[in-house]
């Protein structure tokens, strides 16, 4: 499986599929799409429609 990098167009912090974000209680390897609707960028507080897959 190939993970994605999706960047926020806010403040350029960046999520990583692979990585996730075990601080916020998302598990390494949890893709984009199953990141939960309410979750917000830790950097800025921008929702998630304000993030864009990038490639890195």
């Amino acid at each position: 499986m190939e993970f994605k990098t999706y960047m926020c167009l806010i403040c350029g912090w960046v999520y990583d599929e692979e990585a996730g974000l075990p601080d916020e209680g998302i598990a390494p390897g949890t893709l984009w799409k199953d990141v939960p609707m309410n979750w917000t960028c830790p950097e800025c507080g921008a929702r998630k429609e304000d993030f864009e897959m990038t490639v890195i």
